[in-house]
């Protein structure tokens, strides 16, 4: 675990990206991309081959699932089934990654904000929070439509800054693919790479250029101090 001068804490609030990195949400996107194939009379996938592209959305669950991407005449309409799918049990087997909640709780008992920023739609992102009882607990949730620009764009990221009060250097944000730290890079923000996360096809996330790579949760307590 080598980390940069960048960071350097004790941060004022910390951010994180929502699947892959706070929650694991894999079984059950894997799940939603397994009735899109069940319609389709193709049989299921085992869940595990999700896991590594659970951070890429429905472009990334459906090119596993039928081989397709967004440039195919049938992806809107895989899409929609597979979003639709997906919000009607969203949180089946959905949990915090394991460690991740006693470190929220210690970041609470401190009086330190925690807040999410994810690409994933509010439709979604505000219903999964309030199903694992994290909507009264998190200082901020910006999801992609709530910006002009998703990630890699540093909208979010700093919607929250806005919304908490803080400026990028006082922050820190965690997150498991490429793109989280490309946006953390564009506002100025403190990055760790969540090793323990999906990753997938933009690993290594030691070429991802974050300030530190934190491949288990209690690194990336040590890490926060």
């Amino acid at each position: 675990m080598s980390t940069s001068p960048a960071l350097r804490g004790p941060f004022k609030a910390w951010l994180f990206d929502l699947d892959g990195t706070l929650v694991d949400t894999a079984p059950d996107l894997g799940h939603a991309a397994n009735r899109v194939r069940a319609e389709l009379a193709m049989e299921p996938l085992p869940l595990p081959v999700y896991r590594p592209v659970a951070s890429a959305g429905a472009r990334g669950l459906l090119g596993v699932a039928l081989g397709i991407g967004p440039e195919h005449a049938d992806f809107p309409q895989r899409r929609d089934s597979f979003l639709a799918h997906y919000r009607a049990e969203l949180c089946r087997e959905s949990v915090l990654f394991p460690g991740l909640d006693p470190l929220l709780v210690q970041a609470e008992l401190r009086g330190l904000p925690w807040g999410v920023v994810t690409n994933k739609p509010g439709w979604l992102t505000r219903p999964l929070l309030k199903a694992l009882r994290l909507e009264t607990r998190c200082a901020c949730a910006i999801s992609g439509d709530d910006v002009p620009r998703p990630k890699p764009a540093p909208d979010g990221l700093l919607q929250a800054c806005a919304q908490l009060g803080l400026t990028p250097g006082e922050v820190v944000y965690v997150g498991d693919d490429r793109r989280d730290i490309e946006a953390a890079r564009a506002a100025g923000m403190p990055s760790i790479a969540a090793g323990w996360g999906y990753i997938g096809e933009a690993g290594p996330a030691e070429s991802w250029q974050a300030d530190a790579v934190a491949e288990s949760v209690a690194e990336l307590a040590r890490l926060l101090g």
